[in-house]
């Protein structure tokens, strides 16, 4: 919307089928994305950082995480000219302001993983 010769952002409504919101919350659910913010969190890290620190994830599956978020300006990546090139990736403000809410739902996950694993083994059990 441009009000005033103005570009003015209309807030998303997730509600809405057709909103681009559902596509960004379907980036910051995925949990390569969400272990990709966290780690970030602490400092800029290489890529082997990164692929080290999250464990288990593809270097193709790693690279196309890092291009969406460095796209959706959420994370910078920097290369330095050396022999061989340093690439180092940091979270943007906008990247950083995910942080809390990603944490809150870090820290709840771990918090409740023993009572719904317990409650998908009773769920199993009773469904025989």
């Amino acid at each position: 919307m441009v009000t005033n010769g103005e570009l003015v952002w209309e807030r998303g409504n997730l509600f809405d089928p057709d909103c681009p919101t559902r596509l960004i919350l379907d980036r910051i659910g995925d949990k390569w994305t969400v272990l990709a913010l966290l780690l970030l969190d602490d400092r800029p890290l290489r890529f082997t950082e990164l692929r080290n620190g999250i464990g288990k994830v593809a270097p193709k599956v790693l690279t196309q995480t890092l291009r969406r978020l460095e796209r959706d300006g959420l994370v910078t990546r920097e290369v330095f000219a050396e022999v061989p090139p340093r690439v180092v990736y940091a979270l943007t403000p906008m990247g950083r302001s995910l942080i809390e809410p990603i944490a809150a739902v870090k820290n709840w996950a771990e918090e409740h993983m023993p009572a719904i694993t317990a409650a998908q083994e009773h769920y199993d059990l009773a469904s025989g």
